[in-house]
């Protein structure tokens, strides 16, 4: 009997890839990368063409020994990694540790873990790609040689622990940069002024903003100027002097990447860059469906927005028989995708349109349904028809001022149809059809209003991932753990979903500006990009690259070394006696953030966290309440006398206690934010009508 063996990453994938096969075939997982560059060594020979030194990763010996043996016994070895440069060079160091010929037809891909996929691929098996190979190792290297010798030069003149890296440092400036130009931002004066009007005394009223003055744009910068307008508005008299009605379409939003899944699910769901990978591979993985267990969503690394046409026109299908034929257009919607996009992959889409999360929803957890509904939706919108709009829009002469009135009304919903949307932005006022020359009531005038120009907004992950894309910096598959590294360094912290440079990212980045501008300029981040795309499409020689890159890196990296001189940080010394040897302890930061420590180390080496209280008293035994947080840093509160001790205080509460009293029964009344972003309170009291179910915190996580 012909035994066949395929290797793919995770063990998920592996139970699921397993049950579409037969009995000919053995699915085992690598587990990632079984070969890298080693911890302890810089493992990259400078005077021999950059080459890299790979060795068996620690830990990982039963396994390489495991699937040597499967692979001997075995008539064919498929080697089924991720389809990406990553997944390739995992493949390439697989072929090496199997002794596998790679240029043998060895490989398989497939971007969807579905029974006809796998099997498809199995039929068309390829070669290993060396160009994808070369362009991974390219990266990998001088990503090494960034961290191995410019980190150390932070360790020596800042602290240890510290890391530089190509594109985290980027990220890290980018991010200090919005938040000099909010430090430095001067709020400008400025008034606006509307009035309320309509055709006739029964006629409905609809209302207009004033714009011109004398055929020119408007621009009222103080209450002198706002008054003297209201003052002429109040006495003239209204007639409209242009008029149009026009229909305006709005067309849906493409099908996801990786970069704006990862947005808009930050958006929607507050979910971080980190999680919502999380999420997706597991729906991408596999999924127990009952008997069955199937991959629910496409490769979700990629930054293509284009569909299969087996996967289009059952989305097409769907739509027609769900909404009617008025819902799909009379030609597929087909998007473009950006300009350094790979198109190697489809867009994130569900693996069968059929599958509506309605059906799967007692299937998945509740993170997995929101996901997977937030792709759901947007796969099938991606291909139905506009919304359509009429707009009109009214001119209206008032002496020597002009207002403008705009108004929507929404004659077919399309797309919107999905959400159930039956009208637009509720901003949006429906303005009258009225010819010109109509003369028009002044109904009321209303009070002018004075604004503040605003600073531009803090970036969140949403945005910041938004940036990063649009200047070319870094992979989709990069971002999420970009992000998660400056926030564990200390360069960046969250306050709410704003991300905010630290003294110590301030610090780094001046340093880094100063003496490696062109390693942390955002045209170089993004040229780099470009270059490593020409290796993988064989335009480009790998080593090549990396020399260009690594010349003048050695230079700069050597003037440093002499120029800067170490920085003494200062000590936080807080109010906090040690428990053991009654020092006061000092403030450090570590991976994880700010903590206590003695000062009397290495003699004393007591530690601990920062209790930050936020003012409010215990309802159960009056001590204060702390702001604390579980292992994955999420927020929580409890009391100062909670602790793991089953007889010790047990308030604890994910939503933040405040000191209003409820109406009904005068306990405290604790804040939630709903998705919306709207804030409710409701009682701690849970017998109180006025209190909602309370999500508590495990002891073991906290």
């Amino acid at each position: 009997m012909t035994m066949n063996l395929v290797i793919v990453e995770s063990p998920t994938k592996s139970k699921t890839i397993e049950k579409f096969l037969g009995k000919n075939y053995t699915v085992r997982a690598s587990m990632g990368h079984l070969r890298d560059l080693p911890k302890s060594t810089f493992g990259v020979d400078v005077e021999n063409n950059f080459e890299p030194k790979y060795i068996n990763i620690r830990g990982k010996g039963d396994l390489i020994k495991e699937l040597k043996t499967l692979a001997k016994k075995a008539d064919k070895v498929f080697l089924a990694t991720d389809p990406d440069r990553e997944g390739e060079a995992i493949s390439w160091h697989l072929a090496h540790i199997l002794d596998i010929d790679p240029t043998k037809k060895c490989r398989i891909e497939f971007h969807e873990i579905t029974s006809t996929a796998i099997k498809d691929a199995l039929k068309h098996p390829r070669t290993i790609d060396m160009e994808k190979v070369d362009a991974q190792q390219a990266r990998r290297i001088i990503d090494r040689i960034v961290g191995y010798q410019l980190s150390p030069l932070l360790w020596r003149k800042i602290r240890k622990g510290l890391s530089a890296g190509r594109v985290q440092s980027v990220a890290v400036r980018i991010i200090a940069d919005r938040e000099k130009e909010i430090a430095e931002f001067v709020p400008q004066e400025y008034w606006t002024l509307n009035a309320k009007l309509r055709e006739n005394s029964k006629a409905p009223i609809f209302e207009a903003e004033l714009t011109k003055y004398k055929g020119k744009k408007l621009e009222l910068k103080n209450a002198e100027q706002a008054h003297a307008a209201e003052e002429a508005l109040s006495k003239a008299n209204y007639i409209v002097s242009e008029a149009s009605k026009k229909e305006r379409k709005r067309k849906a939003a493409p099908p996801f990447t990786t970069s704006s899944l990862q947005q808009e699910a930050n958006k929607k769901l507050n979910f971080t860059a980190k999680k919502t990978m999380m999420v997706a591979q597991q729906l991408y993985e596999g999924v127990s469906l009952g008997k069955n267990s199937v991959g629910l969503i496409t490769y979700m690394r990629t930054d293509s927005v284009r569909f299969a046409d087996s996967a289009r026109d059952e989305i097409r299908s769907y739509i027609v028989d769900t909404y009617g034929k008025e819902f799909c257009p009379a030609k597929p919607n087909v998007f473009s995708s950006k300009k350094n996009a790979q198109d190697a992959h489809e867009a994130i889409r569900p693996t069968s349109i059929l599958r509506t999360p309605l059906e799967v929803a007692n299937h998945l957890t509740k993170d997995q349904l929101k996901l997977y509904t937030l792709i759901w939706n947007r796969a099938v919108a991606s291909q139905m028809s506009d919304a359509l709009y009429d707009v009109t829009t009214l001119l209206i002469g008032a002496g020597d001022y002009q207002l403008r009135a705009s108004g929507a009304i929404l004659k077919f919903p399309g797309f919107l149809q999905l959400s159930g949307k039956s009208a637009e932005d509720e901003k949006e006022k429906p303005v009258p059809y009225l010819p010109v020359g109509t003369e028009v009531l002044l109904h009321k005038l209303m009070p002018a209003e004075q604004h503040f120009t605003e600073p531009p907004a803090h970036f969140t992950e949403a945005t910041l991932v938004k940036e990063l894309e649009e200047k070319g910096i870094g992979r989709p598959s990069t971002y999420a753990p970009t992000i998660q590294t400056i926030l564990d360094r200390g360069y960046v912290a969250k306050d709410g979903k704003k991300l905010v440079i630290t003294e110590l990212g301030i610090l780094v980045v001046d340093m880094l500006t100063t003496y490696f501008s062109g390693l942390i300029n955002i045209p170089f981040s993004a040229e780099m990009e470009d270059s490593l795309d020409e290796i993988a499409e064989n335009h480009a020689d790998k080593n090549e690259i990396i020399s260009k890159f690594y010349v003048p890196f050695s230079k700069d990296l050597a003037e440093a070394d002499k120029a800067i001189v170490a920085v003494d940080l200062p000590v936080e010394v807080s109010d906090v006696p040690c428990e053991k040897c009654g020092r006061l302890m000092v403030i450090k930061e570590g991976r994880f953030g700010k903590f206590l420590a003695c000062p009397g180390f290495p003699d004393c080496r007591n530690a601990k966290p920062i209790l930050k209280k936020i003012g409010i008293k215990c309802p159960i035994c009056g001590g204060d309440i702390i702001e604390r947080k579980t292992k994955t840093r999420k927020i929580f509160y409890g009391c100062e006398n909670h602790t793991k001790d089953a007889n010790s205080c047990s308030f604890i509460s994910w939503d933040k206690p405040t000191e209003e009293k409820c109406p009904k029964c005068s306990s405290m009344m604790l804040e939630h934010f709903e998705k919306t972003g709207r804030k409710k309170l409701y009682c701690v009291n849970q017998e109180c009508s006025n209190s909602k179910p309370v999500r508590k915190v495990s002891k073991t996580n906290a």
